[in-house]
């Protein structure tokens, strides 16, 4: 559509539609971001070859919407899947074909919990050209490389809408008067996406919905023999193993080169077909680096994450090689200061802790008294200063 008052040219917007198949509503998420993608891309690279086209190029993120009217109470075991009171509710979205599955679950929550449809249409929130190319063979120059300048044409990212304001509670509600649907905006999303893929040299599509945490180079070393032993098994349900620089094997015996650079926090991928495998990232020493990779990896709504690693108890009842399950934890390492103040708990989740527990007595195969020998439970302080002994 081209608007000559505003001289801003963009794809056709066809008309929300409502859905009651969350799997039909879905469809028409990828129908919309693959309609906006491409048009960037195409009108991108006719930009390239043929210089600056004198109006403004742009097209729109996808949006789901949902209105509920009733206070009705719903089943509220799940902690996801329902909105808490009456309104319209929205949320744009990226990628699509990644977050298919996740959506798909949600959306039919929604749909079964309050018993409406949603709606699925165009939202007014430009996508950057940027996020638009991403994973294509589309490479965006460095703003002075053309004879004009890029934000003059298409849209880029924008950090006065690419924030944490809606986990962190400052934003409530939209200018139209509409609440967030879901944690984090697309170009939020897309921002963390184009992290992933800096900071663990591989693709954000290779992560799977368990993650683990450690800083330790041994426990990579493990994870890696863990990972082959699985390829080999058949009834394990593991399809591949994903290295640092995307490096996928599926046998036991499958070749990984080391990489001549490696990323900030390397990542390895244990996969299954329906991205219930396992990934670890390294993310070597320090509160800031685990913050940084929580931060872009909760985008992909996992499942769950843990941190594995070595402990320095402060208890003289403890004994190298015992178990530390943390119950809770002392935040010294002021990383979430900014966004959570110190006074707000951030327990761990009974069933994670319940699943620990039991995994250990089945490895040591060890039980009630003699399970509390080697199993220590209570509070671990996390502290930015390194050599926090010298203190």
């Amino acid at each position: 559509m081209d608007d000559l008052q505003t001289s801003i040219l963009t794809p056709d917007a066809p008309a929300p539609e409502s859905f009651t198949s969350a799997a039909a509503a879905v469809d028409r998420l990828e129908a919309l971001y693959t309609q906006a993608t491409r048009f960037l891309s195409d009108q991108f690279l006719r930009t390239v070859a043929q210089g600056n086209p004198g109006r403004r190029i742009r097209a729109f993120y996808p949006e789901i919407r949902i209105t509920i009217t009733s206070f009705d109470k719903i089943d509220t075991r799940l902690a996801f899947g329902y909105v808490a009171a009456p309104g319209t509710y929205a949320t744009t979205v990226t990628r699509p074909d990644l977050f298919r599955n996740y959506l798909i679950q949600q959306i039919g929550l929604l749909i079964r919990n309050h018993g409406v449809s949603v709606d699925v249409g165009l939202s007014d929130t430009p996508m950057p050209v940027h996020f638009a190319v991403s994973g294509s063979a589309v490479a965006i120059p460095q703003e002075g490389v053309m004879d004009f300048s890029l934000r003059d044409v298409f849209d880029v990212p924008d950090l006065v809408t690419t924030n944490d304001d809606i986990v962190n509670g400052v934003m409530t509600r939209y200018d139209d008067g509409s609440a967030p649907l879901a944690p984090f905006t697309a170009q939020r999303v897309d921002y963390s996406l184009a992290r992933l893929a800096h900071y663990t040299a591989t693709d954000p599509t290779h992560f799977q919905n368990h993650v683990l945490f450690t800083n330790y180079q041994f426990y990579v070393d493990e994870f890696e023999a863990y990972a082959r032993a699985a390829l080999g098994d058949p009834a394990s349900g593991y399809t591949a193993f994903v290295a640092t620089g995307n490096q996928l094997i599926s046998t036991p015996d499958g070749v990984i080169q080391p990489s001549e650079k490696m990323p900030q926090m390397p990542t390895y991928h244990l996969k299954r077909a329906d991205g219930n495998g396992i990934t670890l990232v390294n993310i070597g020493v320090g509160p800031s680096n685990a913050k940084t990779a929580t931060d872009h990896i909760a985008v992909l709504r996992p499942h769950a994450w843990l941190m594995v690693g070595h402990c320095a108890g402060l208890r003289n009842s403890q004994s190298l090689g015992d178990f530390v399950l943390a119950h809770a934890y002392l935040r010294e390492d002021h990383v979430l200061d900014d966004d959570l103040p110190v006074w707000v708990p951030i327990p761990a989740l009974a069933e994670i802790q319940i699943a620990l527990e039991d995994a250990v007595e089945e490895i040591t195969q060890l039980e009630g008294y003699e399970l509390k020998r080697i199993m220590r439970t209570g509070t671990v302080a996390t502290i930015d200063n390194r050599n926090w002994e010298l203190r």
